[in-house]
């Protein structure tokens, strides 16, 4: 594929939007950027040779540029937009472009509103330990590449994308084969209901040429449709036989044939996330005992149940949840892993209309904690919204142990009550804390 000569990107340092730098610039494009703030991602890019300011300054766009990428989490009144309009360039959606690459490629698309990013990573680590010709856009860094961005050898190469539902994202790629997790109520600030967030789910698993591959249980329609599950009726069928200190053996029976695997990851998600990533291979031809022997050196994504520190007296775990099904999912793996600690919730809730849309689901999550420091919301794209505050979140939550915690006196915080198994959770900027609390806590 013949890249463009400049491409610029604004909001470079998004987990999409660096994966497509990255994929554009390994192409032979002249690639740079805007962003709000630097982060490890900016320095990243900026090491491999790509040029991003953190100003929104139009003096400090290039000279010349054949193509602008932008992600709807910029602001629309941005300078620099409205110098980019001035000059008549074209605007292009972060998902526009990765779909212009899913007609390229063979694609296998992942969607759903949880498990999405492991079960891309996963999928992609099957094919490329199995030796399948693989690139893969994934929404979090596999610890497998230690990238968000695994590279094939061109259009030949299977592509393996996850397919993020935000802004209707997904709608924009051309599925060979599509899996769909789960489709629980988020972004009812574009969707407005969970009814109109399920059809788009089904224009998705329509939009698939091949095999839509769902979990039990949730309604989608599509001419081929393959279930996954713990159901005795699904086609791919998981049951856990063992699970304990974070490794999980179980198995998947399809076709009239067990196959046993050990995952180093806890919780039920993650068997099901596993036994997605086991079908969608499948799909493709890749022999069971193969699969399973891939599964078993997934090494996990950054911040998806990221241990952290293991030792006797401390634990610390890094985790990215932000909706109340995921919280759930997490601390109810936390807990069967390591069923005699205390465990010590940090979490920085996402967004206004999130926390304002499942105030009540938030509370009954976050109350699984036995301990609970919340730190105030994360704006990321919107305003304040009247009444909806962290302390409001915390008003609801029925449990004894619970504070509010400026992200300044965080550290100072945790060091003082030195807490035996301490959870990081969020999808803001709680990421920032993690370095700093895993140095610390290796001190005790």
């Amino acid at each position: 594929m013949k890249s463009e000569k400049h491409i610029y990107f604004l909001g470079i340092g998004g987990i999409g939007m660096s994966a497509l730098a990255r994929y554009y610039h390994h192409q032979g494009a002249v690639v740079s950027g805007y962003d709000r703030t630097p982060s490890p991602l900016t320095k990243q890019l900026e090491d491999e040779g790509m040029a991003i300011h953190y100003e929104d300054n139009p003096d400090l766009l290039p000279a010349l540029i054949d193509k602008v990428i932008y992600t709807p989490a910029v602001p629309a009144d941005l300078k620099e937009i409205a110098e980019l309009k001035r000059r008549r360039l074209s605007l292009t959606k972060r998902a526009v472009a990765l779909g212009e690459i899913s007609k390229a490629h063979f694609t296998i698309a992942v969607a759903g509103t949880h498990g999405k990013t492991t079960t891309t990573a996963m999928t992609a680590h099957i094919l490329n330990a199995c030796g399948r010709d693989t690139t893969a856009f994934i929404g979090g860094i596999a610890n497998n590449f230690n990238s968000n961005l695994l590279l094939g050898s061109g259009p030949d190469s299977t592509l393996v994308v996850e397919a993020d539902e935000f802004d209707r994202s997904f709608l924009q790629l051309t599925p060979n084969i599509s899996v769909v997790n789960a489709i629980d109520a988020d972004h009812l600030d574009i969707y407005g209901d969970r009814q109109h967030l399920v059809d788009s789910f089904n224009s998705f698993a329509q939009l698939t040429q091949g095999p839509v591959i769902v979990k039990e249980g949730l309604d989608v329609k599509a001419q081929n449709i393959i279930r996954f599950g713990f159901g005795a009726q699904c086609d791919y069928k998981a049951e856990i036989l063992k699970s304990e200190e974070g490794i999980t053996d179980f198995s998947v029976t399809a076709q009239g044939v067990t196959t046993l695997v050990t995952l180093p990851l806890a919780g039920n998600h993650n068997v099901m996330n596993a036994t997605a990533a086991f079908a969608a291979a499948r799909q493709i031809g890749l022999e069971p005992e193969t699969i399973a022997r891939a599964l078993a050196t997934f090494q996990g994504v950054k911040r998806r149940f990221d241990v952290q520190i293991r030792t006797k007296n401390y634990i610390y775990i890094d985790d990215y949840a932000h909706h109340p099904e995921e919280i759930k999912s997490c601390l109810s793996a936390i807990r069967a892993s390591f069923p005699c600690r205390q465990i010590t919730l940090v979490f920085q809730p996402h967004l206004f209309t999130r926390t304002r849309d499942f105030m009540e689901e938030f509370a009954v999550s976050l109350a699984m904690a036995d301990n609970l420091i919340l730190l105030d919301i994360y704006p990321a794209r919107e305003k304040p919204i009247e009444g909806i505050t962290s302390q409001a979140l915390l008003d609801k939550v029925n449990l004894k142990n619970k504070s509010l915690c400026p992200k300044e006196h965080l550290l100072e915080v945790i060091a003082e009550r030195k807490p035996e198994l301490l959870v990081t959770m969020g999808a803001g900027n709680i990421d920032r804390f993690v370095e700093p609390l895993k140095t610390m806590i290796s001190q005790w």
